[in-house]
């Protein structure tokens, strides 16, 4: 079953990437799914934005915590590198890089994800807040290539506007 974003969101992929259903890439907890073509080594770059409702007094740092956490289950080696909390009060947010390895072809490569996690609230009903978690994912090796496409796509994200 494919998530859905919990407050209605618009954004713009930046030319080259292309949206695929979340579950035809086992991607099955995400929202959305967009990947840059081509593949290195059987690993395709790729973007999802997933979400939850949460109370508004839970730290944006928590929830990025416990993406960590998720994360190790599956990979125990995972390692937090440069964190920023950004935005104010009322939309937080923060940046964090993570690495881990992963196995791909029965040999071991590094995978570096920009995890960035904007709250927001629903313009149409205010009472309903959420986190959205938009990372990025790629091999060491294919990052410079993809992050500034990424930086863009986050920086088009915004919320839909209630209608009139």
């Amino acid at each position: 079953m494919v998530a859905t974003i919990p407050v209605p969101v618009q954004f713009s992929l930046p030319e080259g990437w292309r949206s695929v259903p979340p579950d035809q890439v086992d991607a099955g907890e995400a929202a959305f799914v967009a990947l840059r073509p081509p593949g290195t080594k059987g690993f395709t770059p790729n973007i999802t934005i997933s979400g939850d409702l949460h109370d508004t007094s839970e730290p944006i740092t928590a929830i990025a915590d416990a993406a960590v956490e998720r994360l190790r289950r599956g990979a125990p080696d995972v390692e937090i590198g440069k964190r920023k909390e950004s935005g104010s009060a009322e939309n937080p947010g923060l940046t964090q890089t993570v690495r881990l390895t992963l196995r791909l072809n029965d040999q071991p490569e590094q995978l570096v994800q920009l995890q960035v996690f904007i709250g927001m609230r629903d313009q149409r009903d205010p009472g309903r807040y959420a986190v959205l978690e938009i990372v990025l994912s790629s091999l060491a090796e294919q990052f410079p290539d993809v992050v500034g496409d990424f930086q863009q796509f986050v920086s088009t994200i915004k919320p839909e506007e209630a209608a009139s």
